[in-house]
């Protein structure tokens, strides 16, 4: 069963992972666009700054799942790897639960922050965009942090059960 949502996992972050990648691709064309408009044609790309600013956070927040997956986050084990592998695993459990508890919470004030922005009608600075989407558009990219998360975690308690590492 634990295979089955890993896969799923994969499937989902990978799909995210698809969407940060076209919008890193958006931001080089835009760039390249910006500066060979600014620097030959003296007309750089109205709104440009804004549009970065909102690709970076679909950048951010739908490549996180895959990272999560492929261990390419940063951890800092110097005192933990000193201990039995019991205690190890208990405490992964621990911080896989409170990490979850932490992404969960993301997410709830991600839609929150949308709804906010949406019932204000927040907009960028210059190109007069939206915010709204890209509230909730984050909240749905981060989704599969919790999902991996909550994965993890399950590895963590059938460890600590099985007394593995």
């Amino acid at each position: 069963m634990l295979e089955k949502f890993q896969k799923f996992n994969e499937m989902l972050s990978g799909w995210a992972e698809w969407m940060a990648f076209w919008a890193i691709f958006f931001m080089v064309i835009l760039t390249c666009v910006d500066v060979i408009g600014a620097k030959l044609f003296r007309s750089p790309v109205f709104g440009s700054l804004d549009v970065m600013m909102l690709a970076q956070v679909i950048v951010v927040s739908f490549a996180c799942g895959m990272a999560l997956i492929r261990n390419r986050h940063v951890q800092v084990e110097f005192f933990v790897i000193l201990l039995p592998r019991r205690i190890q695993s208990a405490i992964d459990c621990l911080i896989q639960l409170l990490c979850l508890g932490f992404f969960v919470l993301i997410v709830w004030r991600l839609f929150m922050h949308g709804y906010h922005f949406q019932t204000g009608g927040e907009e960028t600075a210059t190109a007069h965009i939206p915010l709204s989407p890209f509230a909730y558009a984050s909240a749905v990219g981060t989704i599969p942090v919790c999902l991996v998360l909550l994965q993890q975690f399950f590895s963590s308690v059938l460890r600590v059960m099985k007394n593995e590492s």
